[in-house]
């Protein structure tokens, strides 16, 4: 059971910290360039990258990450007395609510309302920007909370 836990906890090092670089790029560098071009360039270009982005690769990691998550929250609950057990179950809750929560409840939403709009239009141009103020400013949350569930689980294995 050590070795599957250790294993476990490797993995979800590895997905948080591969989700929170996905999602700090974005927050760093893609919204920012995507926010400088005309906004029906921009509209465009976000709208491919909301339908690109649902590939077997990145879901995988996403949700794979997620499932680990679950499965180290419930060992850490069950084998409470476990040490690191509290950092790991913190950086589980880190992820499933920081991470795919926010994803689901804040940025899918805004990506959803996005999709519907033609580019071209007034409306189009109206959705951008609260798009890129709002959306992105959930994003940050996400990348905060991928990259400290990361440590978490990192200060969990020492």
């Amino acid at each position: 059971m050590e070795v599957v836990l250790f294993v476990s906890t490797l993995l979800a090092i590895l997905g948080c910290g591969l989700v929170a670089g996905v999602f700090f790029a974005f927050s760093t560098f893609v919204m920012r360039a995507l926010g400088s071009l005309p906004p029906p360039h921009g509209i465009a270009a976000m709208q491919s990258i909301n339908v690109v982005v649902l590939n077997p690769w990145f879901l995988g990691v996403f949700l794979g990450t997620g499932a680990v998550c679950v499965l180290l929250a419930v060992t850490a609950v069950l084998g409470s007395s476990r040490p690191g057990g509290g950092l790991v179950l913190a950086g589980a809750a880190l992820y499933l609510v920081g991470t795919l929560g926010v994803t689901m409840v804040c940025n899918v939403p805004r990506n959803d309302a996005l999709a519907a709009v033609s580019p071209e239009t007034i409306e189009g141009a109206q959705v951008w920007t609260r798009y890129l103020s709002e959306w992105t400013t959930w994003n940050h949350v996400r990348t905060a909370a991928a990259a400290l569930a990361a440590a978490l689980f990192a200060l969990a294995l020492r």
